[in-house]
């Protein structure tokens, strides 16, 4: 068995920490012979931390055993045999191989792709951990991140992670991640225990010194409750079963909903500061705003503003691999460019097509400017 020293050393590897900084193409990525190459910063593109990984194992077996009995049982994504007009799935088995691997090795990928900087995100979920467990873990996750950002800070940022499970915990480890390791924001892989949504009074403490920090909180998606998603997305073959809960459907709307609840709740009211990010769209939350402004207007809610005012105002949403035009037109014109980043969901996606279907965007060239670096830059107070 390794010690605790082996096992960051491991796990350390895996980021890519021992590797010296090598030479990177940041002098030509975004920058053609007449230095006029628009530049890309992709918000949602994920790491696999191993130690993180095995100390929630038997927990997270335990809350999506249909994912490890269905996903490959009859079908296996392989992009080599589609066209590379756009991002495409990857196999997770192998996209999770890639995720572990050290940061140096994406570099040639991201240059190949014309991607400048990878802002990345641990994937795993350290609030399944036991809460006597999760603060040291998550402290040591963010700490091997933060090193490996600093390998290639020209290249790289970081969303950090938080122990959720212990409220009291996640504000000073928000505090000290923003403060001492300067990564600007945190990602929410999921519920922030297996049977809470973000919007409970326990997190809101939370939630006030994100808002304080100016750290902006990305809501990714996370598997359903099991309550919900056995009679909800069961009942057929174990792959499509395991992709309909998943990826296919069930965890967008998850994430959605943890969005809807924070405004509904209040919460957003009460924290005019807090930055929320929505990958996938929006996870479906922006094509009903006006359903739901007309359903649940203010004299209802008891909120300030309207549900859309709120969501116009608070939230920030990128295509997570997603490049359908007519999807980008309709963000666009509801929620505004200045509300839109761009990411590519890697390495759960891969990188083909993404630089050109931004260049060609119809839209002026200002507009492209803010979606692929401006309002990133701005957002995350990127350099």
């Amino acid at each position: 068995m390794k010690t605790r020293r082996e096992a960051l050393s491991a796990g350390a590897a895996i980021l890519g920490l021992p590797l010296a900084a090598r030479a990177t193409a940041s002098q030509t990525v975004g920058a053609d012979a007449e230095g006029s190459r628009m530049r890309i910063v992709c918000f949602e593109e994920h790491i696999h931390d191993p130690i993180v990984a095995s100390a929630i194992q038997e927990t997270l077996a335990a809350e999506i055993p249909y994912f490890f009995e269905g996903i490959g049982e009859r079908y296996r994504d392989d992009p080599s045999q589609l066209p590379a007009d756009r991002p495409r799935l990857t196999f997770i088995p192998e996209s999770m191989k890639t995720a572990a691997a050290p940061l140096s090795h994406r570099i040639p990928v991201m240059d190949d792709a014309g991607i400048d900087v990878q802002v990345v995100s641990i994937t795993n979920q350290p609030q399944l951990a036991a809460q006597g467990d999760a603060l040291d873990l998550t402290r040591a996750a963010n700490d091997r991140l933060a090193a490996a950002i600093a390998q290639h800070p020209d290249r790289f940022s970081a969303f950090f992670t938080l122990p959720w499970q212990d409220p009291d915990a996640a504000v000073r480890e928000a505090e000290r991640c923003v403060r001492d390791l300067k990564l600007p924001a945190t990602m929410l892989s999921g519920r922030p225990t297996l049977d809470q949504f973000i919007d409970d009074a326990r997190f809101e403490p939370v939630l006030a010194k994100l808002a304080e920090l100016g750290a902006p909180l990305f809501i990714h998606p996370g598997p359903p409750l099991e309550a919900v998603r056995r009679p909800y997305y069961g009942g057929f073959n174990p792959e499509v079963t395991a992709r309909l809960s998943l990826f296919g459907w069930g965890w967008h709307h998850e994430a959605g909903i943890q969005v809807i609840r924070l405004i509904l709740s209040g919460v957003l009211d009460r924290n005019p500061d807090l930055k929320i990010i929505s990958g996938h769209w929006g996870e479906m939350v922006p094509f009903y705003l006006q359903r739901m402004e007309d359903t649940m207007p203010p004299e209802a809610t008891g909120l300030s503003r309207t549900i859309a005012q709120t969501y116009r105002e608070q939230v920030w949403v990128h295509p997570s691999g997603m490049l359908d035009m007519p999807h980008f037109l309709f963000i666009r014109e509801v929620i505004g460019v200045e509300r839109i980043v761009f990411s590519i969901d890697y390495p759960y996606l891969t990188m083909s097509g993404a630089r050109k279907w931004l260049e060609n965007l119809p839209i002026p060239e200002a507009e492209k400017e803010a979606i692929a670096f401006r309002n990133a830059e701005s957002l995350l107070r990127l350099s």
